[in-house]
This record gives C-alpha cells, structure tokens and sequence, in this order.
C-alpha cells in the first residue's frame, strides 16, 4: 500500500463525480425533477446499501415521472396517517455516463481501497484493487442491469456469469498491458497510464473525499476503516468517482480475489 501525500491543488466537483441528487432533501428531489426532463439517462441508488441492492435506471423522462409521483404518494399517505413525519428512504441519482471506456466490448469498473488508518494523527493509505467487467458487451439501450453495473452480486444474476466467473475480474497488472496495447498509441498516452496518471488520480480523488469527511472522523478516538472506491474511466480517459463504500465485499471467489484481497486484508491488520 501506499502513503498518501497531499500535494495537489483541489479538484471542483464536476472534475470527478458525476452531477448527483440526494432525493431525501427536498431542495436537491426539486432540482432534480427541474432538470431531468431531456432525454438522458439516470442511475438512481439508494445510499445505504451495497451489491447492487435496490438500483434502477431511469432511461426518459416517463420513468423520472414515475418516480416523483411514488415520492409524492408516500409524502401523502404519511401526512394523511398522521405519523410523525419520515423522510423518504435515502436514495441518490446520478448522471449515468453513457461513454464507458470498454474492454473487450466490456464495461468495466475499478475498485481500490483507502484505509483510514488513524484519525490522530490523520494516516491515510491506497492500495490497488482489481477491475470488475460485466459478463457480456455493453449496449447502452439494454434494459439488462446486468450490463450496465460491474459488480460481482449483480454479474451473478447473468446466467453466463458461472462460465465466465475468471473472466469478469482482472488484475490491475493485466489492466495495464491492455491499455498499454490497446490505447497507447492510438489515444496519445504515456505507457503505464494505468500505474502512473490513473493511480495517482484515484489517489487525488480518495484524498479529497477523506478532507471532505474528516472533521467527523476527529471525533472518533481509535477509529479506522478500510474503504472501497469506485472508479469509472470513460472513452476519453477521464476518471470518474461512482461510489466509496464502507462495507467493501472481502470474498476470494475467483483467481484474481484469491491473489488481490487477503493481501489488502492482511496489510491493513
């Protein structure tokens, strides 16, 4: 792993983490329903949950309709019942990026980890992941979750997923030589992209997300955690921050898991 150093400038928002919407703040669902009404793809999630658990697509503008009119139907029924007042579950939109970089025809996303290792001091490490691909090619007019979302919970519903288990997760080694390959020539960049820009991106982008946080986190004496972070990088080779996850799945059932995670595991003990 690797200690992270601070010494770039910030990023703005809109450099890393695509527009998103928390719709359990009244302000943010109004806005979003403002915007939302061109012809664009939304990924909406809840925000307490991982796996994939509860995640839907909202493809045009009858969808995001459908949507406001469930929010308004619970605001209703709860005011109507007289219950003290509950906000509606926790669920965010995000703009869904419609030019994935592909592998192999793939979409594909990296997961690394950042383990806050101490509060006081701030220690802060990274260290590489793998890259999650979906079991079949990308088609951004599919309705199949399947082929829109990377992870392993969700790739498992994909009834190729069991041929195709070994396949669905690279190492970052493996990553490497592709784009080295595959873009470096064509797309102009420097060899070993993936080690050396991307990663120090990542490290950039995890950074920033922990300062946001960490004046909650002064307050927890010994506390520390081991974090999952998302990373999409799209046809341009931007990098893009889908989600950090506080719970990150540890399992080893597949070659790749077997080599990457009991080491991420053993070296933040």
């Amino acid at each position: 792993s690797t200690f992270i150093s601070f010494s770039h400038r910030l990023l703005k928002m809109e450099e890393f983490f695509p527009e998103s919407f928390r719709l359990d703040l009244k302000d943010e669902r109004n806005a979003f329903f403002e915007l939302c009404k061109e012809e664009q793809i939304w990924i909406c999630k809840p925000s307490h949950s991982n796996q994939g658990r509860g995640i839907s697509l909202l493809r045009n503008p009858a969808a995001v309709n459908t949507l406001q009119a469930k929010l308004h139907s619970t605001e209703e029924y709860l005011l109507s019942k007289r219950v003290p007042y509950k906000a509606p579950q926790a669920r965010i939109v995000q703009r869904y990026i419609h030019q994935p970089l592909l592998l192999e025809g793939k979409k594909f996303d990296v997961r690394s980890y950042l383990l806050i290792a101490c509060t006081a001091p701030y220690v802060v490490f990274f260290a590489q992941g793998y890259v999650r691909l979906t079991c079949v090619n990308y088609d951004a007019a599919s309705d199949d979750l399947t082929v829109h979302l990377t992870n392993q919970y969700m790739q498992k519903k994909n009834s190729l997923y069991s041929q195709l288990k070994d396949e669905t997760v690279w190492r970052m080694e493996n990553f490497n030589s592709y784009v080295n390959e595959k873009f470096g020539k064509t797309k102009g960049l420097p060899k070993d992209w993936v080690f050396t820009v991307f990663t120090k991106r990542m490290q950039q982008i995890m950074l920033q997300c922990f300062l946001a946080a960490k004046g909650k986190l002064d307050r927890k004496l010994g506390y520390f955690d081991l974090i999952g972070c998302d990373f999409l990088i799209d046809e341009n080779f931007k990098v893009w921050l889908l989600e950090m996850n506080a719970n990150p799945a540890l399992h080893t059932d597949c070659k790749v898991l077997r080599d990457v995670i009991p080491a991420v595991v053993h070296e933040s003990l």
